[in-house]
């Protein structure tokens, strides 16, 4: 045979193909790499660049007072009373300091390791990163009685340095404007902004961090923390809408190899598990070896406590880490010289010394705290116990319900309506209420891609219950079977058959009530479904508006207001629809099932702790939470079904 001959110059490969970014064009050119994404929260991501130099300024002592300002025009303003960045000209770029710390990826004096002991922002992208990323920039320094200023555009120096008067004070002013061509949304979450600064005061002991929110001009918003006792009374605050088990919550502060540790943790009545863990007061969301090494501490000495004090006996087994972990929530932070961050958005720490310090640390402050606390380390192992218990039990019904789905082959006579697709990335299953309404989804859906799963009254009611308990539920093991990822430890994400899982419920008060219990369930024991983007809640309309031949539908009053005022009214009918079984199967596809016309509202976890809270208060056992806030929110609804 012989060989094809390949095209000349069709792509060319040489050194003129060779392309060099330079300055900051690296960051304007792939700003997901360094910001994570160019979303909203890529867009915060900016803000809190610029926080963080502030705060290595407060925790090396050189800074007291920070404040967060949003302006008008969406511009964004942090301000500091630290030592100010210096102005002189640097040796090497032989620019001023200022402008090479502003445009120089990599620049900064916390890679030399002794103006900064202990930073957040190692990777030295943060602050230039921030200039790349804006179409506007303005760096005001007070410094040695002088204060200078400079302003740039995409990441370059549109002014010198230049001197703009005399001051007494010290400290760092950044203003920025976000590009709006690379951020396609700039909308500014006052929440998330104040949820970041609530949690670097309370890390930061001693700060004062002031937030102004006069990006409207009818109003000025604003708010200050300010926290002496560090992570311990974080931890009084993340608990707040919580039952505390133990009167002694435990707080341990100690250094180990040159890494300061700081650790405290409590149990409440919660089955969930809930841990923050900070590198330099960095979030690392993806945790890390510093959390590793809490975990491993933590396991090992309740169960040396559990068998000393003869919680376990004989030949029972040790207490798993998900065990001792059931109802925990839990702060760690450890400060180190040289964090070595996973990625450039810093969710995740990898140093090794960072595992033995916590581990050390915490397995002889918990020890100590066991012997000073008895009646505390009692009830704490005491739950562990219990919940080893009830986890060998779910395990048991788990292992019962998944060998039931083996055997009958997922087909569930009855129940559920599977699609003719294998094909999970095209597949979607239809949840539904009720028969009647699953006798018209039935008929309405295309077989080839939707399936049908139809439960009767409302299910088990899960945040009250452990997983043991929602196992013997026939509707729970129904979905659980048709959903194919298993459960609890044996969840697996890939296996899921669906990658569309569609809530259809009435548009009435029972039906709102359906779709927050399947929720809750999903949000309990299928968290990754939510977290993948799988899980829709679907829109029936509220009204069939018909004007002689034609038919419309209003899917909220407005809509029908809004259609109402654009037909003449002369033998119009409107029909409020209360249930899906009050459209025939035409109707419902046309409306609420078929792709082209449809609106599927998509279930996303903006924040895991405030969601856990709400469905803690909606749903929990307390009764007190709730009735606030019915009381707080009631006046906030409209269109309530009575």
């Amino acid at each position: 045979m012989t060989p094809k001959k390949t095209q000349k110059n069709k792509h060319s490969y040489e050194a003129k193909d060779i392309y060099i970014l330079e300055g900051l064009e690296p960051v304007r050119k792939r700003p997901a790499m360094y910001i994570g994404s160019t979303g909203l929260d890529g867009l915060h991501h900016l803000i809190f660049e610029v926080i963080d130099n502030s705060i290595d300024e407060a925790i090396m002592g050189y800074c007291n007072k920070i404040e967060v300002i949003l302006h008008q025009g969406d511009r964004v303003e942090v301000r500091d009373n630290g030592r100010g960045i210096p102005v002189e000209i640097h040796p090497q770029t032989k620019k001023s300091a200022l402008e090479t710390v502003m445009t120089t990826l990599h620049a900064g004096a916390k890679f030399g390791g002794k103006t900064y002991q202990v930073a957040g922002g190692l990777h030295g992208v943060g602050v230039s990163v921030v200039c790349a990323l804006s179409s506007w920039m303005r760096a005001e320094v007070s410094r040695n009685g002088t204060k200078f200023s400079q302003e740039y555009s995409y990441g370059k120096p549109k002014t010198k340095v230049k001197k703009i008067g005399k001051c007494k004070e010290s400290g760092t002013v950044v203003i920025f404007e976000p590009d709006k061509d690379i951020f396609k949304e700039i909308k500014f979450s006052r929440k998330k902004i104040l949820d970041h600064l609530r949690q670097q005061a309370y890390l930061t002991k001693g700060t004062k961090i002031n937030f102004y929110d006069k990006s409207k001009k009818e109003e000025t918003f604003e708010y200050h923390f300010y926290f002496e006792g560090g992570i311990a009374p974080y931890l009084k605050y993340l608990i707040k809408n919580s039952t505390l088990l133990h009167p002694n919550v435990f707080y341990a502060c100690g250094e180990k190899n040159g890494i300061l540790v700081e650790v405290a943790l409590c149990y409440t009545d919660e089955y969930e598990c809930y841990e923050e863990s900070f590198a330099n007061n960095i979030y690392t969301s993806d945790g890390g070896t510093h959390l590793t090494g809490f975990r491993a501490a933590l396991t090992r000495v309740i169960n040396d406590y559990a068998k000393r004090e003869g919680f376990l006996k004989g030949t029972e087994q040790n207490l798993s880490g998900e065990d001792t972990r059931e109802g925990l929530t839990a702060v760690i932070s450890v400060k180190i010289k040289e964090p070595q961050f996973e990625g450039q958005t810093k969710t995740k720490i990898g140093n090794p010394e960072a595992r033995t310090a916590t581990e050390g640390s915490v397995s002889e402050a918990l020890s100590d705290f066991f012997e000073r606390f008895p009646q505390d380390a009692k009830t704490i192992v005491e739950k562990c116990v219990l919940s080893a218990k009830a986890r060998r039990a779910a395990k048991a019904a788990k292992e019962t319900v998944l060998r039931k789905g083996i055997l009958e082959g997922l087909s569930l006579p009855g129940k559920l309506s599977d699609c003719s697709s294998k094909n999970p990335g095209e597949s979607e299953l239809y949840i539904v209420e009720g028969e009647s309404a699953g006798g018209s989804s039935r008929q309405a859906r295309d077989r080839r891609f939707q399936a049908i799963l139809p439960l009767r009254g409302k299910i088990l009611n899960v945040e009250r219950v452990r997983l043991d308990k929602a196992l013997a539920s026939k509707e729970v093991k129904s979905l659980i079977i048709a959903l194919g990822t298993a459960i609890a430890e044996d969840f697996n994400l890939d296996k899921l058959r669906y990658h569309r899982i569609i809530l259809m419920a009435d548009a009435d008060s029972d039906g709102n009530h359906i779709k927050t219990l399947l929720l809750t369930l999903f949000y309990r024991y299928f968290k990754p479904i939510i977290e993948k983007g799988c899980l829709y809640i679907a829109q029936p309309p509220l009204y069939k508006i018909q004007t002689g031949k034609q038919i419309e539908y209003a899917y909220a009053e407005e809509g029908k207001t809004k259609i109402l005022n654009s037909i003449k009214k002369t033998n119009t009918s409107v029909q409020r629809y209360k249930g899906l079984g009050e459209m025939n199967p035409e109707q419902l596809w046309e409306t609420t099932m078929s792709p082209q016309n449809r609106i599927l509202l998509k279930i996303n976890i903006e924040d895991a702790k405030e969601a856990d809270n709400i469905f803690d208060t909606l749903m929990g056992k307390e009764v007190l939470p709730r009735k606030k806030f019915i009381q707080l929110y009631a006046k906030k609804v409209r269109n309530l079904d009575i």
